[in-house]
């Protein structure tokens, strides 16, 4: 019935790693001082973001700009040794086990919007461990007590969900975890940017419970744990606490309303689907709920049709009125079935990136669950349009509800975060603040970050990781805190040595 949505993107961006020479650029300079860290084995722990992922994938070009490689640079200045990193075999990104393929590749932009990269050949294997150590400890998907758990880079676990596969490839032994391999380096200094994944695997499946928030109790015994173990021989540290989800682009690319009668395959249908509905919305009406009615506008944006658990489920009082007003049982109980539960979105619905691709789709799912219920293949096609005739499920939309869920869990695990860090004296970054702000626009040297997506250059074309600028960016407020608290005096990357260009290809 309507066609794919796409992006109406004013500058196509992705980033291109820059290699920067601040050894030499430095070496003419006054030596940088360590000031009272030692950082000769300097190990960082966390999750995609600590690893490099970026693009929707982990490859060698995002890891070598990752801001952990980044500050090892610096530290290298300062007496620091040598920072291993399990780096995949390619750019293309993807993993393999078995030969088969477990994880994406990279996604590029094809002029239109982020696509997975045509052709790719992923050559990264994870059935064959490798040997380390490694100084980069980041693993994807990684949240906070998984850093603790043992066997996992156990590739058996990977069958039961017990393991990752990002761990799996560069663990030591099938049986040990990630803060053990860590500690087995004796590392003098660490970086720790853990918990984004403990509210965002919550946020970006919508809310749909199928990731839940990790617990106050849990994430505090982990978090607590963590930094009694990296702290126990001495060592000093940097950490971080966990950014708001709703400054990503992620949640932003979509807006509420999608819905444009300037669409050619939708604006004509406007007035049948009005009329079609017209029913519906009496009945809302004479059950009182009126803000429920479903309209398009035949003159511009409509907004999207969603489901909302949050609202009293109508069902059965909508059968009874919509029967009474003289709809025939078998579309009444339809069309109550399907929008007793619905409205249409507002301003402060968030919609999860991927729902752009789907919006305006047929639901094949729903299309075939009608036509077995007996319905004519002509009514289920209309009743059956993602947004439109069927509501947005759960998974691809966060309602304020589910936002302010969000909000009091990051909230709760950032005093969690702050209180560790004051009480051991670490070095702490405010990532809340700073991408805070960085939503709202910064300015990095002569260049200008935001978090528009593709235009904006801090965030890559997953609308959740940073791009090598955005990495840098990072890398020089972690710089500056750990200046600030060991009296260190590292300096700060330039944003020219990290351009951004998005390639429809690779070479």
């Amino acid at each position: 019935m309507i066609k794919n949505f796409k992006w109406l993107l004013l500058v196509s961006l992705t980033f291109v790693a820059c290699t920067s020479d601040i050894e030499d650029e430095v070496a003419q300079e006054v030596p940088v001082v360590a000031g009272s860290a030692d950082f000769s084995t300097y190990v960082a722990l966390g999750n995609s973001l600590t690893a490099g992922y970026s693009d929707g994938a982990l490859f060698k070009a995002g890891q070598e700009n990752a801001f952990s490689n980044l500050l090892s640079k610096q530290f290298a200045l300062a007496g620091g040794g040598t920072f291993t990193t399990p780096f995949t075999n390619d750019n293309f990104g993807g993993l393999l086990l078995g030969g088969n393929l477990i994880a994406a590749p990279r996604l590029v932009f094809n002029g239109v919007g982020p696509v997975s990269l045509p052709g790719a050949v992923p050559s990264t294997e994870i059935a064959v461990p490798l040997a380390g150590p490694f100084n980069n400890m980041g693993v994807p998907g990684a949240k906070s007590y998984h850093l603790l758990a043992p066997g996992y880079g156990n590739l058996a676990g990977l069958a039961t969900g017990t393991a990752n596969p990002y761990f799996v490839r560069f663990r030591s032994s099938a049986t040990t975890s990630v803060i053990a391999d860590a500690m087995a380096q004796n590392p003098t200094f660490f970086s720790l940017w853990i918990g984004n994944n403990d509210v965002l695997g919550y946020a970006t499946s919508g809310g749909d419970g199928t990731d839940p928030i990790t617990s106050e109790a849990l994430f505090s015994q982990a978090y607590n744990g963590l930094i009694t173990t990296l702290t126990s021989a001495g060592a000093k540290g940097v950490v971080a606490n966990i950014p708001d989800v709703k400054t990503i682009p992620h949640f932003k690319v979509v807006p509420f309303d999608a819905l444009d009668s300037a669409n050619p395959a939708f604006g004509p249908q406007i007035p049948t689907l009005n009329a079609t509905l017209a029913p519906l919305n009496q009945a809302f009406a004479f059950l009182g709920v009126p803000e429920r009615s479903i309209v398009f506008n035949a003159n511009g944006k409509s907004p999207i049709v969603i489901h909302d658990e949050t609202l009293p489920n109508l069902s059965a009082q909508l059968v009874a009125v919509l029967q009474g007003g003289g709809v025939p049982a078998a579309t009444a109980a339809l069309l109550a079935n399907q929008f007793g539960q619905s409205r249409q979105a507002t301003a402060n619905d968030l919609f999860v990136l991927p729902a752009s691709s789907i919006i305006g789709q047929l639901n094949s799912q729903y299309f075939a669950a009608l036509v077995a219920q007996g319905v004519p293949q002509a009514t289920a096609g209309q009743l059956a349009v993602n947004g439109v005739t069927y509501p947005m499920q759960d998974k691809w939309v966060l309602l304020p509800s589910e936002q302010a869920e969000l909000a009091t869990a990051t909230a709760l695990f950032n005093g969690i975060i702050k209180a560790a860090a004051d009480a051991k004296g670490l070095a702490f970054v405010d990532a809340n603040a700073i991408l805070i702000n960085v939503a709202n626009g910064v300015s990095f040297d002569n260049y200008s970050l935001n978090a528009s997506f593709v235009s904006g250059g801090a965030f890559s074309l997953d609308g959740v990781h940073l791009t090598a600028r955005g990495n840098a960016y990072i890398a020089n407020q972690f710089l500056k805190a750990i200046n600030a608290t060991y009296g260190s005096t590292f300096r700060m990357y330039k944003a020219v040595d990290y351009q951004i260009s998005y390639p429809a290809t690779l070479q």
